[in-house]
């Protein structure tokens, strides 16, 4: 499993890794070769859990899994889509924080963890958010569920759009808390997709109160759940969830210096185990990992020639850019290369792929990215098309 990670992670150094193409062949920057030996990464730990995963939050690589594809009953990580939806619905301006929410009896009557809400009285939707992410309160849950959808049924339908939209295959949601029920189950990866979400896509102070280790509501003071919060001053979420089904699992991310990863550890025996878990994941991923951002998305790589165009060039680079998670001391080990789809002929539209980006490690393909174009080049006038296909005819000779 080792070999395989290492020959999909071990990517470059942006710093060194120049790419220009000309017009005829493109450029093939090399880099210096290492002067000494590749560092030694130990075997991944194996935990004592169900299912567990570790990835960067930013590139998405995947560092290691264990059964990351397996449904299973995910418990209160199931309040993470819950806030999620909830905190885009605030983004988008169709709920505001402090809208009053009337709290229903079914919302008041729910059992397990409270937020101990009382049933005809309003509370806002920012301390409600509150409660469902750090005292896991399934009252708040429910109360923001029928807020936003009118009913837990209902809401459940936007849980379920939203978990295709953002590409969790191996997820559904009967509810909004996560008590069990049949057909309620989530993948260690979908989990992890999921706070990737929440990470780029929430307003910072809605992801700041996954970091926050208490709430005080109807004179009840209650911690967060997470333990990393106290033990790892890097972690600053995610979500806890326990049922006797489940067993006891956590998502946690941790962040230092410019690198974030995301833990998703599910099935273990104890609130002490899934935090003590957690840690040997983030302790191995940040000593013997590292990420870096090579180029920005839209950051122009070549500027390439054109035939039959009103303008003769096109600007080229990567759409997504190119950020990538390799074990520490490989970056200054590799040779990429460009390759194009030639001729280039107009009309070209943004985002067309005219080529590809290639990354090697030796004889080893370890990256491969398509090359698009930046700006749009319009079909040129008569006389220039024609002209340009009398050349491309005799292609070699005239340019």
């Amino acid at each position: 499993m080792l070999k395989k990670l290492i020959s999909t992670l071990l990517i470059t150094s942006v710093a060194a890794l120049t790419l220009t193409a000309q017009a005829q062949t493109p450029a093939r920057p090399t880099l210096n070769a290492p002067s000494a030996a590749a560092p030694i990464v130990p075997t991944a730990p194996e935990l004592a859990a169900t299912s567990y995963l570790l990835i960067d939050a930013n590139s998405g690589a995947v560092l290691v899994e264990h059964n990351a594809d397996n449904p299973l009953p995910p418990a209160s990580l199931t309040k993470m889509m819950t806030s999620y939806i909830v905190s885009q619905e605030i983004k988008r301006g169709q709920i505001g924080e402090n809208d009053p929410v009337l709290v229903s009896e079914k919302a008041w009557r729910m059992g397990g963890s409270k937020m101990f809400i009382r049933v005809g009285t309003e509370v806002s939707v920012i301390d409600l958010l509150r409660g469902v992410i750090i005292q896991s309160g399934n009252d708040a849950s429910i109360a923001l569920a029928e807020h936003v959808a009118g009913s837990e049924d209902a809401f459940a339908d936007l849980m379920n759009a939203q978990a295709q939209r953002l590409g969790m295959t191996n997820t559904h949601f009967v509810n909004a808390t996560g008590w069990p029920a049949e057909d309620h189950y989530a993948s260690a990866r979908d989990l992890a997709i999921l706070a990737q979400a929440i990470i780029r896509d929430d307003p910072k102070s809605h992801y700041a109160i996954y970091g926050e280790k208490e709430f005080v509501w109807n004179d009840i003071r209650q911690p967060n759940r997470n333990l990393m919060l106290w033990r790892d001053s890097t972690v600053d979420g995610l979500k806890t969830g326990h049922t006797d089904e489940a067993g006891f699992c956590l998502v946690a991310s941790a962040k230092r210096d410019d690198m974030r990863l995301i833990s998703v550890v599910m099935g273990t025996t104890s609130e002490a185990a899934r935090a003590a878990e957690t840690q040997k994941l983030l302790t191995w991923g940040f000593r013997f990992f590292e990420t870096k951002t090579f180029y920005q998305p839209g950051q122009v790589l070549a500027d390439e020639r054109v035939w039959k165009g009103a303008q003769s060039s096109v600007q080229l680079g990567l759409q997504d850019g190119l950020m990538l998670t390799l074990p520490k001391g490989q970056s200054d080990k590799l040779e990429a290369s460009l390759s194009l789809n030639k001729p280039l002929i107009a009309p070209i539209q943004v985002g067309d792929v005219l080529g590809e980006v290639e990354v090697k490690l030796g004889e080893e393909v370890v990256h491969k990215a398509p090359l698009v174009a930046l700006t749009a080049v319009e079909e040129g006038g008569l006389f220039g098309r024609l002209w340009d296909s009398i050349r491309l005819f005799f292609y070699g000779l005239f340019d």
